[in-house]
């Protein structure tokens, strides 16, 4: 792949702000740049001095090896969770909330992320640094995992979805799908995506996968196993029971110290708003930053003087109760967002973590809340964005004259000037005068109607209206006429927008990863690994080096 800098609109976030090296940013997340190797050095050191990941290695090393016997994976991902298990071993992670069918691009990019990054603090440090993606299954907002958009070939991006069992929310992890479920939205996906000669193997692939998962998170693990089993990537689930027993000594800690934590929150949100940045999640000052796994759902958890109540006041313990479910039965409480990076740092050995850039404004405020439970920020590496310039795509931008960058800042705008461009009788001017005139012609007409008879006013008025309105429903039939005949035009124009600015959204927020994979082949993720890593991240425009007719990638995965 070809790649050169794309502007993403995030000039003045403080995601931004982090990536270009700001000094005052940098230091909210406490350690040096991430473009710093001393940043990576001291903190390695600092683990190796036991400053992070507090759990019995070897119990994380079974509980991760049970769960990637569940997958798909590849020799080196065993090898990693080996290492891991012993000592000496440090971890890159990044996460992300499970997606139907591998979720919309940037999953990917995130993953592609972690493992380069692992691969260069390992040549940097000269150690073993492990690869792992983190996946979210413990959140409950089934609505935002449950789908993805796929093109049809023409038109605009397509929703397919799978249906939510009816009952209360639990986590993701935790909801149960039958075999009928998954048939719907594997025949959705089967009917919507285009025929190529990738998509049989595709779909086999998927329903593979996903026909017998008996959670979307199963499936979803499955398939990211299987996409990236050459690069060592260690998959966990944030819900796993066998994770959650381990964890039970930092809830116990978050239960007693939830004042504290509450305290060091602000007191981060605080730093962040000094900065002139607004705040991405925002602590509640009575938040126990906990959620707990109950009939109902998973509810979070709010201090009522040393009591802890969800909002509605449906449940509620006391202090005592919540550190007897933390050391005993850990597995019915999980973190929120604001918590859930302390538990990250507190289970793995976490040299550096991965993030997008809302997670970055968010852990800006975080640096007090790791001191106060005696922990510290790994180094924060931006997660690398790419949108995808199709073949097609960059013939037609060649053909109009305009560039990637201008449709996705103003392509419908850029569209309407152009076909405007095409009217060479100046309808719209004509259609104007025509009206202009016809409103100065008249008014003498209404004037001799008001002196004959007033009553005949209103159906004057009501005549010119009329008038008019034929005037701009012609107007508009002429207009329709002339896009008529620039019909197979127009459609490039739309496939330039549907390509690179989907739904007016960046790209790798709307395609899901399969859009591409049917379209070009495992070879078009197999090339994403040849693309420089970039340790600060950025938006960047990706195309393909060379390609056999259609679009087929030639690249070989790189190392």
């Amino acid at each position: 792949m070809n790649t050169t800098p794309f502007n993403d609109g995030t000039a003045q976030s403080l995601s931004e702000a982090y990536r270009r090296g700001d000094d005052q940013v940098a230091a909210l997340f406490g350690s040096a740049h991430c473009k710093d190797i001393e940043a990576w050095s001291k903190r390695a050191a600092r683990l190796d001095q036991g400053a992070g990941g507090r759990v019995d290695r070897r119990r994380l090393g079974e509980a991760l090896l049970d769960y990637q016997r569940r997958l798909s994976p590849g020799p080196l991902a065993l090898r990693h969770i080996e290492a891991l298990a012993g000592e000496g071993a440090l971890a890159v992670v990044g996460g992300q909330q499970a997606g139907l069918f591998g979720g919309p691009l940037l999953i990917a990019y995130k993953a592609l992320t972690v493992i380069q990054a692992a691969k260069h603090a390992s040549r940097s440090l000269g150690r073993t640094v492990v690869p792992v993606f983190w996946i979210a299954g413990e959140d409950h907002d089934f609505e935002e995992a449950n789908h993805l958009y796929v093109s049809p070939g023409e038109g605009e991006p397509r929703k397919v979805k799978l249906g939510r069992p009816e009952g209360p929310r639990h986590a993701v992890s935790r909801t149960p799908l039958s075999a009928v479920d998954w048939e719907v939205a594997l025949t959705e996906l089967a009917l919507t995506l285009p025929d190529t000669e990738f998509k049989p193997n595709l779909l086999r692939q998927i329903r593979m996968h996903a026909s017998d998962a008996p959670t979307l998170t199963l499936a979803f693990a499955r398939l990211l196993s299987e996409w990236f089993a050459d690069d060592g990537l260690v998959l966990m689930d944030a819900d796993d029971p066998a994770i959650r027993r381990l964890e039970g000594g930092l809830f116990g800690e978050l239960v007693a110290g939830s004042e504290r934590l509450s305290d060091a929150l602000a007191a981060g949100e605080e730093a962040v708003k000094r900065l002139g940045y607004p705040i991405q999640a925002e602590s509640a000052p009575d938040g126990a930053n906990l959620f707990v796994h109950a009939e109902q759902g998973r509810l979070l958890l709010f201090r009522q003087g040393d009591r802890f109540e969800d909002r509605k006041g449906g449940l509620a313990y006391d202090r005592d109760e919540l550190l007897r479910m933390a050391a005993e039965r850990p597995e019915q409480l999980s973190n929120n967002a604001l918590s859930r990076p302390l538990m990250q740092d507190y289970l793995l050995p976490v040299l550096a973590t991965v993030l997008g850039p809302s997670e970055i404004a968010y852990w800006a405020s975080l640096g007090p809340a790791f001191a106060a439970f005696g922990l510290e920020m790994p180094v924060i590496v931006p997660r690398q964005s790419f949108t995808y310039l199709e073949p097609q795509v960059e013939k037609l931008l060649a053909k109009y004259g305009v560039t990637a960058a201008q449709i996705a800042a103003d392509g419908e705008r850029l569209k309407r000037e152009w076909l405007a461009a095409q009217d060479t009788w100046d309808i719209g001017g004509r259609f104007a005068d025509v009206k202009a005139r016809f409103g100065e012609l008249y008014a003498p007409v209404l004037e001799t109607v008001s002196q004959v008879d007033k009553g005949l006013v209103k159906l004057g008025e009501s005549n010119l209206t009329l008038i008019l309105e034929q005037i701009a429903y012609l107007e508009q039939r002429t207009t329709g006429a002339l896009a008529g005949r620039h019909e197979s035009s127009l459609r490039q124009w739309d496939r330039m927008l549907h390509s690179l600015h989907p739904l007016e959204q960046p790209q790798e927020r709307v395609y899901g990863i399969v859009h591409f994979i049917n379209r070009y082949g495992m070879g078009w993720l197999s090339a994403l690994r040849c693309i420089p890593f970039d340790v600060t991240g950025g938006h960047r425009l990706m195309a393909q080096k060379q390609a056999e007719p259609g679009g087929r990638h030639q690249e070989v995965c790189c190392s």
